[in-house]
């Protein structure tokens, strides 16, 4: 029987880097540097074989794989020490396409999956920062919104503008965490006037429309008119990477950045990067 799901972290990785084709780039070089002993947050990889799976069978998922998904998250789970849906101490994830070839900008990102009105608050608690907590659900709604519900981004940015002014402030980090409470209000209410259904609140569906969106998001427009430009073939397919969130939003000791084990532009021998604290 095939298998659809391959875990990494804590040291260890059912796949390597050779596994490019199944694995996608992002999820072999993933299970690499975890096997590396580097400090990777835990995930999981769908496979390339299951998009393929996928539209050959009308869009629909093999049986076994809601299994296999679920064992995968309770390994994250256990290494994480929180609960997917935990109300007290919410364990997040976030949810990326990986295909063998690099193709940039095909699908974005979801952050933060796995808040909702309750989950938010458990970890405004484990985080010990309400306006953190707040503003990492406000940012989620409006990702998830727009990846996997097809509300444009512009409605939620409209919100926010309005508030700031409301408010006479100018920046986002002028907002506090009462604030965040009031755009999130208003966010939900903009994606039930936009796809007449409230933003759905239970982790394990939002995970299933942001597995699907990535899929679908290799026949999009987009990922087409690339794959003619640069001659990759259809028949390839993506990887989904679900990945246990780490947060670069959570105070003066966390950043968001990349970093090379070379200078790109010279190929020095260099570590080489940036971040923005």
């Amino acid at each position: 029987m095939a298998k659809w799901v391959y875990s990494f972290g804590d040291g260890k990785a059912e796949g390597r880097a050779e596994m490019r084709n199944l694995l996608g780039g992002k999820g072999a070089n993933l299970a690499e540097m975890s096997s590396l002993g580097l400090p990777v947050p835990p995930g999981f990889t769908i496979t390339t074989e299951l998009c393929t799976w996928y539209y050959a069978n009308n869009n629909a998922y093999p049986p076994e794989l809601k299994a296999e998904v679920e064992a995968a998250l309770a390994a994250i789970e256990k290494t994480v020490g929180a609960g997917f849906g935990d109300a007290n101490n919410p364990l997040l994830v976030s949810v990326r396409s990986g295909a063998r070839a690099s193709m940039p900008g095909m699908m974005d990102t979801v952050l933060n999956l796995g808040l909702n009105d309750r989950t938010v608050l458990g970890l405004g608690k484990s985080s010990g920062d309400e306006r953190f907590a707040w503003d990492s659900y406000r940012r989620f709604i409006q990702m998830y919104s727009n990846v996997v519900l097809d509300v444009g981004h512009h409605y939620f940015e409209e919100a926010l503008e309005l508030k700031k002014e409301d408010l006479g402030v100018h920046m986002d980090t002028d907002l506090k965490d009462q604030d965040w409470r009031a755009v999130v209000a208003e966010y939900k209410k903009i994606v039930e006037k936009r796809t007449g259904k409230p933003f759905p609140q239970e982790p394990r569906e939002q995970l299933w429309g942001a597995i699907g969106a990535v899929f679908g998001s290799w026949m999009n427009q987009r990922a087409i008119t690339y794959r003619r430009l640069h001659s990759i073939p259809e028949s390839w397919g993506t990887a989904v990477n679900v990945q246990a969130m780490v947060f670069g939003n959570m105070g003066e000791d966390c950043a968001t950045g990349v970093a090379f084990t070379r200078d790109p532009s010279t190929g020095a021998n260099l570590f080489y990067g940036e971040y923005l604290v």
